[in-house]
């Protein structure tokens, strides 16, 4: 971060959860030399550090923190712990809050961009109504559309056509996702965060090239195991200028296909999942 073009000007605000009730002595070790390295560092101009005595989790924390600053600060820029930014990332991210600030559709902003085939063509940014959240922005006025509420989202996805579509032309999990958040199975953040702006109408802008890595994909992630498959070679910058405020229809056809090629296993790996808490068969009648 501190190698970051803007980095010097920037204010960086770092949520440091605490340790889990059963938290062993090895974990609470590094947990300390964790927090050893936030207060010793200085990747910006300005570091604040909220340390949390107990554990919150990933998604409390996210949205907490999200909510906080973008209440303070009317727009916030969002890593977590395992990506590495470009040179640009801040560059690229401030840009882009501060063209399409006034534009209501425009409710998120990307820093990366999933392995696809990229077209010749003179602006280096595009929208889609999908989601990452590898290095991402956004403004309050967005933001007041998450909705934590599973089941309000489940009453958007009233139809096999709907579902489809929200999962990636049926390629990904994410209606799945919202199941299991709501039958207290899995606890996330970023599937809901989605659903909101996506029913709210909402866009995402998306570079052409990466402009973060994500490093998390070491067997020690929380939500993220091993798996190569995301990679996507970053770039230092991208130039943003204002684009049309529609879906791209050639990079959504490219992520549709990336994710009919990748996800297979991950969808294996999910549907086990679901068979371990026993609703793949009820999931399976829901969507025919």
């Amino acid at each position: 971060m501190s190698n970051n073009e803007l980095a010097d000007e920037s204010t960086l605000y770092i949520y440091a959860d605490g340790p889990k009730a059963d938290a062993t002595d090895a974990q609470l070790k590094k947990i300390e030399e964790t927090r050893n390295v936030i207060r010793t560092k200085e990747w910006c101009k300005e570091v604040i550090i909220i340390e949390s005595p107990s554990n919150n989790g990933l998604a409390n924390s996210i949205v907490k923190g999200v909510t906080d600053i973008v209440n303070k600060h009317g727009k916030i820029i969002v890593l977590e712990d395992d990506l590495i930014t470009s040179v640009g990332f801040l560059k690229y991210m401030n840009d882009a809050l501060t063209l399409y600030e006034p534009e209501s559709k425009v409710m998120h902003v990307s820093g990366y961009i999933y392995p696809v085939k990229t077209k010749d063509q003179s602006d280096q940014t595009f929208f889609l109504n999908i989601l990452s959240c590898w290095g991402w922005g956004t403004w309050a006025r967005a933001w007041k559309h998450y909705d934590h509420d599973t089941n309000v989202h489940l009453e958007h996805l009233n139809s096999k056509k709907k579902i489809n579509d929200f999962n990636i032309q049926g390629h990904a999990d994410y209606y799945y996702q919202l199941i299991l958040n709501r039958d207290g199975k899995l606890y996330t953040w970023a599937v809901k965060w989605y659903a909101s702006w996506l029913f709210a109408g909402g866009y995402s802008l998306f570079p052409y090239k990466s402009l973060t890595l994500n490093n998390g994909f070491d067997d020690t992630g929380t939500n993220s195991k091993s798996e190569s498959g995301f990679y996507s070679a970053p770039t230092d910058y991208i130039e943003v200028t204002k684009t049309d405020l529609k879906e791209d229809l050639y990079y959504r056809k490219q992520v549709d296909s990336f994710y009919a090629k990748t996800i297979p296993h991950f969808k294996i790996k999910f549907i086990l999942l679901l068979k371990k808490y026993n609703i793949y068969s009820t999931l399976k009648k829901l969507v025919k």
